[in-house]
């Protein structure tokens, strides 16, 4: 089982910047997948960022359109932590952001998404 906790959530004005993390611990997990998805009030969980550490070391990072330019996905590189810098923040970004660890890559994400964190809030007011 892998346990994974968020950290970095607050409250922000538009235009401000925040930095997520997300601790992994417990089973040995390679860290060779891992997102970031956030929920709003009344709307389904989305897609945020998504993270590949290939076996040499190189990575791919794919992003969701509304957030590409704006947001940065990276790991430390012992694959326990991963970070989510959130720039030029908009109203529209107000969620519960949700760590997540898988398997596989396919289609620009894991291909299976197999350990969630309890979230972290980001609230961005106007």
């Amino acid at each position: 089982q892998v346990h994974l906790v968020e950290s970095g959530g607050g409250s922000v004005q538009a235009g401000g910047s925040l930095r997520l993390s997300c601790a992994a611990s417990g089973h040995t997990y390679s860290g060779q997948c891992m997102g970031w998805f956030r929920q709003a009030p009344g709307k389904e969980r989305e897609k945020v960022a998504v993270l590949y550490t290939f076996n040499l070391g190189t990575f791919y990072a794919a992003y969701d359109d509304s957030v590409k330019g704006r947001f940065t996905i990276s790991q430390d590189s012992a694959r326990n932590t991963l970070y989510l810098q959130m720039n030029s923040l908009k109203p529209e970004d107000t969620a519960m952001y949700y760590c997540t660890a898988g398997v596989g890559w396919a289609a620009n994400e894991c291909s299976a998404y197999n350990y969630w964190g309890q979230g972290t809030q980001v609230t961005v007011s106007s």
